[in-house]
């Protein structure tokens, strides 16, 4: 937990750490040879302390209110009030641009704004059934949001606006194939879309960069902020083709669209007021995520780069 009980648990941690070493280097007399080291048992309690410190962050439970900007002062009173990175927490809270903040706007506003951001993800810290995939994307149509996760460890996740109600994004699991940074949409010349990253060959499906105004609008992509399609741009793996480039050979990085958006229903963030776990993926979600994890672990292009002579594996060039 960020803010001041976390640096309170420090501030203990440390001076805890400092006297037990001053402790030791005390009980040595000037005669001895050797200043003793610090006992097995102070590394320990230290480790023991920074442990709870861990538990206490993931056992932290952030509440919502609703705030109705009624005008321009009031919105404009609002953002002043918050710091550069608490006001990009409130953005990807809400899953929009600081554009579209402004009179008639309702904002969801956590009671606790923390440096860790992390701790506001729909996502959970830790999630068993990725543990074994070196790297995994998850899209969550139903929430809008994206997950980054190592071993299944989550290390990032933000906003996103996928496909609206006549284009949506195709759920299921896709993998990393092409990327470029400056790319021309087919569906509108005038459409850039910076740090490009596609995952539906076919379909010409992928994430990106590009405006979010706080519901699904895009023709099939996933639109992201532009920190969040950098760092995904730099991170995913790309496909491996053979040496005609017409076959894949090794997958690259798993992305798993999944859940349902409700276009009939207020957006689902607003739910967090009521309910701070309304945004957390459920049994359904979990259940088809478990699925998409098994077909992974029966497809051998996601462990061996050898040449497949699956039909499916060849590409448009």
């Amino acid at each position: 937990m960020k803010g001041p009980i976390h640096t309170f648990l420090i501030l203990i941690i440390s001076l805890l750490a400092g006297s037990m070493l001053l402790s030791c280097v005390e009980k040595a007399a000037p005669g001895n040879q050797k200043r003793p080291a610090i006992k097995e048992d102070t590394t320990k309690t230290v480790s023991a302390l920074k442990e709870h410190l861990i538990q206490l962050e993931n056992e932290l439970i952030i509440t919502y209110r609703l705030d109705s900007l009624t005008d321009v002062k009031k919105a404009d009173s609002l953002w002043a009030s918050y710091s550069k990175h608490q006001q990009r927490t409130l953005l990807a809270i809400n899953r929009i641009d600081a554009v579209r903040v402004g009179p008639g706007s309702k904002i969801v506003v956590p009671d606790t704004l923390v440096e860790d951001f992390n701790l506001y993800a729909p996502f959970p810290s830790r999630l068993d059934i990725l543990e074994p995939i070196p790297q995994t994307v998850l899209i969550s149509r139903r929430v809008q949001a994206f997950g980054l996760y190592e071993c299944g460890r989550l290390i990032k996740w933000g906003p996103v606006s996928t496909g609206k109600q006549s284009t949506p994004t195709p759920a299921g699991l896709n993998y990393g194939n092409y990327k470029a940074k400056r790319k021309i949409s087919t569906v509108n010349q005038s459409w850039l879309m910076p740090y490009y990253f596609n995952f539906m060959n076919f379909e010409g499906v992928g994430v990106h960069q590009y405006l979010l105004p706080g519901f699904p609008a895009s023709h099939a992509c996933v639109r992201l902020e532009m920190a969040d399609a950098m760092f995904i741009y730099e991170w995913a793996q790309q496909w491996e083709l053979d040496a005609t480039r017409t076959r894949v050979v090794r997958n690259g990085t798993p992305f798993m669209v999944f859940g349902d958006y409700d276009f009939e229903a207020d957006v689902p963030w607003l739910q967090l007021v009521n309910d701070p776990a309304a945004n957390e993926l459920n049994k359904q979600e979990l259940d088809i995520l478990k699925k998409y994890t098994e077909e992974y672990f029966k497809d051998i292009r996601n462990f061996n780069t050898i040449e497949v002579q699956q039909p499916q594996g060849s590409i448009a060039t």
